[in-house]
């Protein structure tokens, strides 16, 4: 094939003289505007015909799922469970066929509750890594009631179709995580009388999407005006998978533990009471309490949670991942030829400050900045330099020094 100036175009019929590129074939010439005519009808084509054609012995297996997981986010093992099985269900309900017997299996939208720091938002990019189909992660801090500044309900359907670079039929069997789920939280537990425009209001726009309605999306996102173009996505079979830190929650859970029964029964009910970890025993009521409408906790059937990160975990994922923080500064490092290695002590050194500052595994990373700043700016400079060994006591200097240390002070 290459450009020509004679010949025709076998389909338009212009001569090579006329167009940008003639492409010569065996039998026949193409000029390059049917070309890209051609391909967009071949795109268009297929996007009419696309659907989830994955067959269950393609499909993966909750475990399956669990494993992929587990190789990037260390522990949390209970919420990994749920999200492979929810995942595993969403493919089977989009491979579902009408039968006589009328059976349609529901999705299950699912809430995970944790701490600061400890992997909700991973889970979700992580899981995104595997899945056949789109996926999108939307953070609810952004979002107002229609008609006050700040984005619409529907910009979340946006996401997932830009996602789906913009085929409505895989949008429309898409997963959504949205994150910061609890800060969409009502002010008070009584029904507000004036607008909460960031709360209540944006949980009721949500009722809509999570229980499955047909939603007019603006293409491009951003507000709405009668002269745009408004696409229909059918949330019906969209899963949603909603996290948040719910700060202050392990309040309500403990008074609802303690108040149950009085008197001496109540130090032998509470005596089992996991007193570090009051999340595992989170409900729905909970959630109420917290600030939650009951038609959204309705919605959000799975309730799950993610344990506090230990010092063994917070010690593992400092390394063991297969994007753990250390392996990405060599990483980084190695780019520039140099060879970075790190004592035993650092990583407990770095351990404990992050166990200090109470921020889970995102402060992990903070520590670690701190640390390697100084070197990160001037090694790239030192083309001599070709081994980089960082000690403990080359850590606590250069920590020290840091603004980071601050973060010690400001959490006390």
């Amino acid at each position: 094939m290459a450009k020509s100036t004679g010949g025709y175009c076998s389909f338009c019929g212009r001569s090579g003289r006329d167009v940008r590129l003639l492409i010569n074939g065996i039998n026949g010439s193409i000029c390059d505007e049917c070309a890209q005519q051609a391909y967009e009808m071949v795109k268009e084509k297929f996007a009419e015909s696309s659907s989830f054609t994955m067959s269950m012995s393609e499909l993966p297996t909750p475990e399956d799922i669990k494993l992929f997981l587990d190789q990037y986010v260390i522990g949390q093992d209970a919420a990994k469970q749920y999200l492979a099985v929810a995942v595993y269900n969403h493919y089977k309900r989009l491979m579902q066929k009408v039968t006589a017997d009328d059976v349609e299996i529901e999705k299950s939208n699912i809430i995970l509750v944790g701490t600061t720091g400890t992997g909700k938002t991973l889970l979700a990019r992580t899981i995104a890594k595997l899945l056949h189909v789109p996926f999108a992660i939307v953070d609810a801090t952004v979002l107002t009631q229609a008609g006050y500044v700040g984005e619409d309900i529907e910009s979340i359907l946006t996401r997932l179709l830009q996602a789906a670079d913009y085929d409505v039929e895989a949008a429309q069997r898409g997963i959504v995580f949205i994150d910061e789920i609890d800060k969409i939280a009502r002010k008070g537990d009584n029904p507000s009388i004036t607008r909460d425009v960031s709360g209540e209001g944006v949980q009721q726009g949500l009722l809509k999407l999570l229980e499955g309605s047909v939603v007019n999306v603006p293409p491009q996102g951003g507000r709405k005006h009668p002269e745009q173009k408004m696409i229909p996505v059918d949330t019906k079979n969209i899963l949603f998978i909603c996290g948040g830190a719910f700060d202050g929650i392990e309040k309500k859970i403990a008074q609802r533990l303690n108040t149950r029964v009085v008197g001496y029964s109540a130090s032998l009910a509470t005596s089992t009471v996991d007193r570090d970890n009051f999340l595992k025993y989170i409900t729905p009521a909970d959630l109420k309490a917290f600030g939650l409408i009951p038609e959204i906790i309705g919605r959000l059937p799975i309730l799950t949670y993610l344990n506090p990160l230990d010092r063994t975990a917070l010690r593992n994922i400092l390394t063991e991942p297969k994007n753990s923080i250390i392996k990405q500064y060599v990483k980084l490092f190695e780019m520039d030829g140099v060879q970075l290695l790190f004592d035993e002590e650092v990583y407990e050194f770095i351990v404990d400050k992050a166990l200090e500052f109470k921020l889970g595994a995102r402060g992990l990373r903070s520590i670690v900045e701190a640390i390697m700043m100084d070197a990160m700016y001037t090694i790239p400079s030192q083309k001599d330099v070709k081994e980089l060994h960082v000690t403990l006591d080359y850590a606590k200097e250069k920590f020290e020094k840091s603004d980071v240390n601050r973060l010690q002070f400001e959490n006390a």
